[in-house]
């Protein structure tokens, strides 16, 4: 077995703006919340980086939820009362806090990544953007879990907002 080291260290390469100054009121994910935007701000030394990604129509977005100070194997999604185990849902109280967004690409300014469909807190650290790749990242014959439930016949889950 490799020497798997017991810490990990990672640094942002910037910071998220965004209009949602406290979970309460982010929808549970962005593509429901249509008309927001956010700006992703890189830090200057990693603005070269942004090279080619105004070519994708949505980018993914990782981040550290700093804001989290707790960590739970058990959890209650923000559409159920039932706890499900940490790696079942998209909790921030995760081990490791770390959080993934996929995101619409509106436009890129120098440093400045402005997309929508947004459910991200505002200050949140960025830690990496990913482009998304509809022939890599989307699949077939998708099984949806516990979550299927809440999607039946086309439906949008009446609680699409946190709080």
């Amino acid at each position: 077995m490799k020497n798997i080291k017991k810490e990990i260290k990672i640094k942002p390469i910037g910071i998220i703006h965004t209009s949602y100054k406290e979970p309460k009121g982010i929808p549970i994910q962005g593509k429901f919340e249509k008309g927001v935007t956010g700006q992703a701000e890189l830090f200057a030394e990693y603005q070269g980086g942004l090279k080619d990604v105004e070519g994708f129509s949505h980018i993914i977005l990782i981040y550290y939820f700093d804001r989290s100070k707790k960590e739970e194997l058990l959890s209650k999604p923000f559409l159920e009362d039932e706890k499900h185990g940490i790696f079942a849902i998209r909790s921030p109280h995760r081990p490791n806090h770390i959080g993934i967004s996929v995101v619409k690409l509106e436009k890129i300014e120098k440093n400045i990544v402005t997309f929508s469909e947004v459910d991200i807190l505002d200050s949140t650290p960025l830690l990496d953007i990913k482009p998304y790749v509809s022939h890599f990242d989307s699949r077939d014959d998708v099984k949806n879990g516990w979550l299927e439930k809440h999607f039946r016949a086309g439906n949008i889950p009446k609680r699409t907002k946190l709080g």
